[in-house]
């Protein structure tokens, strides 16, 4: 019988949240595996011993429109960053991308993966000072999945679709049977740290479920002010403790402050007002080059299993439900002249969804690449066979620096005889414009590195939220066989050939893998966490927060 207990076998972390994708295209790519934090926080070599006590302000980019009822939050990547603070997951991903149990202190699964037997860790308190047991941990998963009746689930129902029935077989045991072999629950059950347990009481509050927020975490709830500030205070009777035996976390509080300039950010972090700020782009590092030359702040780019940013066809609709209409797209981006341009040279180039390091990766997977003149070519008979001249509209974030990027695209694009024109409007109404399937493209950033059945649910023909609106039986079976085996060679040639069809049908127009960067004041340490209960190291991706437990503050 395959086993886990104190580690799940070998998985790679999923890296972006359900529905509220990133969508800013300018400033995603990066050269650096991962963050040189050492996971204290400092540049390595340097070494320092934890302190107790202080407060830091941290700036993020976006305020988290819907709060924090988990089953039904819509979170961007700052709404997962501060869920983290509050809540835990089942499962946790350690530095190699391995899930590894959090709140579980072992899954076991049986032979062929369709049953999944939980057992939870003793004396772990709730924030209410509730007690964390197997009748709240099921009443949690069955609201993600659709199935407790005080809660609405979105798209969770969706990813979780193929579990049969969660059932209490102990106080702090129960067990998951799924439909079909399902390898890889343990990375379900993290999904980009999304699938935080709540309390009973916020899991049956029928009004205030998005902003009485009570978790495990190592912070609780003081105050939300929309648009203004998430301020938190620590938890005493945090369950986890560092290397050394120490409770955590280190902090006595934190304050989330949305702001969503990159400008005001650089320059609140320049002059004291805030310890961290959320700084993924070249031109926000770039800035702040000088003052970390001084020893004044630190950049921490990381682009470990991260996302992937492209152009997202609907392939259901014209023009691009033809080929030649996405080929042609295709062959007439110059990612070369986009890099140094958009990104001042610090990429790397995407060939597909899956990131170097990730399972399915191919170094050369048979994506077309930079060709103008098949580009006309293209274009070309698409015109012989629809009658019409290619042209469509991309719809991209009301945000300069991508309505500077896709304005390059387009003149790249006019070159090979292809009218692109731009419509900006908000997030939210992109994403629910993704799910209508009214739109013919979109800029867009999705696709987490790591394990690809996370990914199943945006690829699977017919479902709901295949916002490219292809169904590829191909890329069905595949997805079908992945989840089935957990043996890692096998894995890679499934998902390896998930990529190349990707590749050759030309689903999506790929750019680059994206860069996740926190620059901090010289001061803060402790950025990725703390060690993990089994000893692992924590992961090293940004892409989707980062835990809070173990920073701390000269």
């Amino acid at each position: 019988m395959a086993s886990v207990h104190t580690r799940i076998r070998p998985r790679i972390l999923m890296c972006t949240s359900l529905l509220a994708v990133a969508v800013a295209i300018s400033g995603c790519g990066g050269t650096k595996e991962g963050s040189e934090d050492d996971n204290k926080g400092d540049k390595a070599g340097e070494s320092t011993e934890p302190v107790y006590g202080g407060a830091a302000i941290y700036g993020i980019s976006a305020e988290n429109a819907d709060g924090w009822c988990l089953p039904s939050a819509q979170l961007a990547p700052p709404g997962i960053l501060e869920a983290r603070a509050i809540y835990d997951t089942l499962t946790i991903p350690d530095e190699n991308g391995r899930l590894v149990p959090f709140l579980a202190k072992s899954l076991t699964p049986n032979e062929d993966f369709t049953e999944w037997d939980i057992q939870l860790r003793d004396g772990v308190k709730f924030h209410d000072g509730t007690a964390l047991d197997s009748t709240v941990v099921k009443n949690n998963i069955d609201a993600y999945r659709g199935a407790y009746p005080a809660r609405e689930s979105l798209l969770f129902r969706f990813v979780y679709d193929n579990i049969a029935d969660v059932a209490v077989t102990g106080p702090l045991a129960l067990k998951v049977t799924t439909k079909s072999p399902w390898s890889s629950l343990p990375q379900a059950l993290w999904s980009t740290g999304r699938v935080g347990i709540m309390a009973q009481a916020q899991l049956d509050d029928p009004t205030s479920c998005a902003t009485k927020l009570i978790g495990t975490g190592p912070f609780s709830l003081v105050e939300w002010k929309q648009n203004e500030k998430l301020e938190l205070k620590k938890n005493p009777d945090y369950w986890m403790a560092d290397a050394k035996g120490k409770k955590l976390p280190y902090l006595d509080s934190i304050e989330f402050r949305p702001m969503t300039e990159s400008s005001a950010r650089t320059n609140a972090l320049l002059s004291g007002e805030v310890n961290m700020i959320g700084a993924g782009t070249p031109q926000m590092m770039e800035a702040l080059k000088p003052a970390e030359d001084e020893g004044k702040v630190r950049n921490n780019p990381s682009d470990a299993f991260t996302t992937v940013s492209f152009l997202q066809f609907n392939n259901a609709a014209a023009p691009f439900d033809n080929k030649d209409a996405r080929l042609a797209v295709i062959s007439a981006i110059d990612m070369e002249t986009f890099n140094q341009t958009v990104n001042l040279g610090m990429i790397k180039i995407a060939n597909g969804p899956f990131p170097p390091g990730s399972i399915g990766y191919l170094k050369d997977n048979g994506y077309p690449k930079f060709n103008l003149d098949k580009a006309k070519k293209y274009a070309a008979e698409y015109e012989a066979s629809t009658g019409e001249k290619l042209k469509f509209s991309l719809m991209l974030p009301a945000e300069q620096l991508t309505n500077s990027a896709m304005a390059l695209i387009q003149e790249m694009l006019k070159k090979a005889g292809i009218d692109m024109q731009l419509q900006s409007m908000e997030v939210a109404a992109m994403v629910s414009t993704a799910v209508s399937g009214k739109y013919q493209a979109m800029a867009f950033a999705n696709y987490p590195g790591g394990d690809p059945d996370d990914n199943r649910v945006w690829w699977y023909g017919g479902s709901p939220v295949n916002l490219s609106k292809f169904n590829d039986p191909e890329i069905n079976r595949l997805l079908d066989e992945g989840r089935s085996t957990d043996d890692e060679k096998k894995r890679q040639q499934i998902y390896g050939d998930v990529n190349k069809r990707f590749a050759s049908e030309g689903y999506s127009a790929w750019l680059n893998w994206t860069l996740a960067n926190v620059a901090t004041s010289s001061d803060v340490h402790g950025l990725l966490g703390p060690a993990l209960p089994g000893g692992d190291k924590p992961s090293p991706s940004l892409v989707n927060g980062h835990s809070m437990a173990g920073i701390w503050i000269d």
